[in-house]
Order: structure tokens, then C-alpha cells, then sequence
């Protein structure tokens, strides 16, 4: 159960941020549902809606690199979520440490921590 209102909206989904609880680095954007989100406070790892798969999904359930959740975070209108997390491995499907990888004029600033064809063959 929340203890805080929630803006889900139309669609039923917010936006949820995953950061680095320890540096503070932004690793990824994601969707998640009323459900993803007591997934994640039940199980205290990562759970987020897939727009394309319609569906809820456990982050790092088929890599292994899985964020372990250290606090859960509403911002001030409820329509956001933050989770402050332990991330194993990568955050990004790609191989990179985050999702953020790049610049805008598509430089790397990055780290790759993982071969992605080598954990998602």
C-alpha cells in the first residue's frame, strides 16, 4: 500500500529515474505501473513497466545485473519516481555502466562495463 498519492494518470504509468545511491550517477529512465511499484518494495529490487512489451519486468532478470532498491523517492507532484539503487553490473542493454552514455553531439562519456552479446545471446 502507499502512503503517498500517486499521479499515475491516463495511462497509468510514471516515469522512474534509477540513480546510483552511492555516487549519485543517473543510470536510467523507465515506466512503472501501481504493481512494479510494490514489486519493487516487496522484493527490494527493480521492477518497471516495458511500454513495448507491454508487461511488468525485473531489472536484471535475464542479465543478472540487477539494481538492489535502497530508497524509493516521489517527487513533489507524485507524477515521478526516484529509486536510489545498488546497481549490479550495467544499467544499460548496451553494455554501459548507464544509460546516459552520450552526448547530445554523440560523443561516448561513458564506461562499458559488460558485452552485451555475451549476456543476452
Amino acid at each position: 500500500m502507499m502512503s503517498v498519492d500517486l499521479a499515475f494518470g491516463e495511462n497509468e504509468l510514471l516515469p522512474a529515474i534509477a540513480q546510483d545511491a552511492e555516487t549519485g550517477e543517473v543510470l536510467m529512465l523507465a515506466y512503472v505501473t501501481e504493481e512494479a511499484i510494490e514489486r519493487s518494495r516487496e522484493t527490494g529490487e527493480a521492477h518497471y513497466y516495458s511500454r513495448s512489451g507491454e508487461e511488468l519486468w525485473h531489472k536484471g532478470g535475464s542479465s543478472g545485473h540487477v539494481q538492489r532498491i535502497e530508497e524509493i523517492r516521489v517527487d513533489c507532484d507524485g507524477d515521478a519516481i526516484l529509486y536510489l539503487v545498488d546497481q549490479e553490473g550495467g544499467a544499460c542493454h548496451t553494455g554501459y555502466e548507464s544509460c546516459f552514455y552520450r552526448t547530445i553531439g554523440g560523443e561516448t562519456v561513458g564506461e562499458k562495463v559488460f558485452d552485451p552479446d555475451a549476456v543476452y545471446e
